[in-house]
């Protein structure tokens, strides 16, 4: 797939239901506390080190709260970041400010936190030849944003939405009755789509070896299982490792031979990475 890129497009649309959850019918402390056209100027700071993403995200919604607030940066996101560096600083009515603070930052961090583990998981498998992918594991309503990170962090982006190919997985298997039978179905449905085939065991490796099948998924397989697919297979297929995938093992992984590794922890266990907003 192409990498994601921020557009406004579909991007207003996830700041601005962010923002109506979070500020309600108005951010009443604020109003009573800040007299109103108070100006000020706060800045991001970090508080750990990490890879930077999803800055831009967090300058629309400061600016969607406030048009005429003054946004300078230097970063551009895939920065490495270290800790008690000032990553932007935000100029102009200091209630609209600390309005944008909390959604602006639930943006920032998570988005910066998927991608320095993604990052970490690419440094793993530098010495490989191995592509890691992302999955479709993420927090509804949030995929763009988790998606995009993991492609700042490194990795290559996976199906975004159930239409960008057919995977054929053990519960469609199971419903058709056979894994010739799902082949068939899917040849003919295909329209031009890759078609991807999950398998468990190495007879369903063997069964799936038919023309015009973009990738097989070797689903929770061991180093050794994976590595006697890679011999089966014979590069006639690209093979992508999936399930059970960490830091500890991801190198052993890699190292069997297959072409691809996906990992759901990039998007559905980042921790989000600290950072403050100072006044």
């Amino acid at each position: 797939m192409t990498p994601i890129k921020l557009n406004a497009d579909w991007l207003l649309p996830i700041i601005q239901s962010a923002l109506a959850e979070d500020i309600g019918s108005g951010d009443k402390t604020t109003f009573a506390l800040i007299p109103p056209h108070h100006q000020t100027t706060a800045y991001l700071v970090a508080k750990q080190d990490f890879v930077l993403a999803g800055l831009d995200v967090a300058r629309r919604t400061f600016l969607e709260v406030n048009k005429n607030l003054v946004w300078h940066s230097d970063f551009l996101d895939g920065a490495t970041i270290s800790n008690g560096e000032v990553l932007a600083s935000i100029e102009g009515e200091a209630g609209s400010i600390l309005t944008a603070e909390r959604v602006a930052l639930n943006f920032l961090q998570l988005m910066s936190g998927i991608a320095t583990q993604t990052r970490e998981y690419v440094a793993k498998i530098a010495h490989t030849k191995v592509k890691l992918l992302d999955t479709r594991k993420t927090i509804p309503n949030l995929r763009l944003l988790s998606k995009y990170a993991a492609s700042i962090g490194g990795a290559q982006n996976h199906r975004l939405r159930l239409d960008d190919a057919i995977l054929i997985k053990d519960n469609h298997i199971a419903l058709v009755g056979s894994m010739k039978e799902a082949i068939h179905r899917a040849k003919l449905h295909a329209d031009g789509l890759p078609i991807i085939i999950e398998c468990d065991t190495l007879e369903q490796v063997e069964q799936a070896l038919q023309p015009n099948i973009s990738r097989l998924l070797l689903d929770n397989m061991t180093p050794d299982q994976l590595r006697i697919a890679v011999k089966l297979v014979h590069g006639r297929i690209p093979l992508e490792a999936s399930g059970g995938i960490t830091l500890e093992n991801i190198a052993s992984i890699a190292e069997t031979g297959v072409e691809y590794i996906s990992v759901g922890k990039l998007t559905h266990s980042a921790k989000a990475v600290d950072i403050s907003l100072d006044i």
